[in-house]
């Protein structure tokens, strides 16, 4: 019985390829051609993405009703294009770029640890878009409809098309990143640093730093657009205690 539990352990704790021994310079010359692939894939959708900028641009655009967009420099709008298509290119690419540092690093694992590795993985990318999308759909007009309404009987809206898109890309990402945190819980309820009970006796805590997180990644300063992403943090972190407490941890 005690060879047979012995051997069942040994099977788990093996790697997905164990015939598979590199060398260090084996394993940098490894990463050196995963890079390049990634840095490749990532020029070519960002050149794709730049003879595409005026549609994107005018997808971007489209939350703000109403604006008239200035060129304040020269050369502002053609700048403000690489900007966009680097972005564009970086978003595009991100589940290759990942998909390569999976295959460098998948080898490694055990097959106990890619059970839990490749969930949570794609998982993350899926969050990361579902953000996105959340901040296109609802965070970007709530908070443009603030300001454009905000002293209309004063103020005309003509914006500097250069901080329009800051302004839109900042808070794409950092609600994509935000999107992040059931993942960040489910690892760390994994490793066994914190339970889900000790997450949800900590509400109180976990509301007040929702608010701050959602002052700091929010570029603009009107109180809905913190509010939307507030609730959605809020949305996330009681969804990953729920993934913890059906997991047992």
């Amino acid at each position: 019985m005690m060879n047979l539990s012995n051997n069942k352990k040994t099977k788990q704790n093996k790697t997905i390829n164990p015939d598979m021994q590199m060398s260090i310079f084996e394993h940098l010359e490894e990463l050196r051609y995963r890079a390049i692939k990634a840095i490749i894939f990532f020029i070519i959708t960002t050149g794709i993405s730049f003879t595409y900028v005026n549609e994107i641009s005018f997808l971007l655009k489209q939350p703000a009703i109403g604006v008239k967009f200035l060129q304040l420099a020269p050369g502002e709008y053609f700048f403000s294009s690489i900007k966009i298509s680097s972005y564009t290119g970086l978003i595009i690419s991100s589940p290759f770029i990942i998909y390569q540092i999976v295959l460098f690093v998948l080898p490694g694992l055990t097959v106990k640890e890619t059970k839990f590795f490749l969930p949570i993985l794609i998982s993350s990318i899926l969050l990361f878009f579902i953000g996105i999308y959340f901040s296109y759909t609802i965070l970007i007009p709530a908070a443009l409809h603030f300001f454009i309404n905000y002293g209309s009987n004063i103020v005309e809206p003509f914006w500097s098309f250069e901080q329009y898109f800051d302004f839109i890309l900042i808070l794409l990402i950092s609600t994509g990143l935000a999107f992040q945190i059931p993942i960040i819980q489910v690892i760390i309820g994994l490793v066994g640093l914190i339970s889900s009970k000790q997450m949800m006796d900590s509400w109180k805590y976990v509301v007040l730093l929702s608010t701050v997180i959602s002052a700091i990644l929010t570029p603009s300063t009107d109180p809905f657009t913190q509010l939307f992403l507030s609730s959605a943090i809020l949305i996330l972190y009681f969804t990953g205690v729920c993934i913890l407490i059906v997991l047992n941890k």
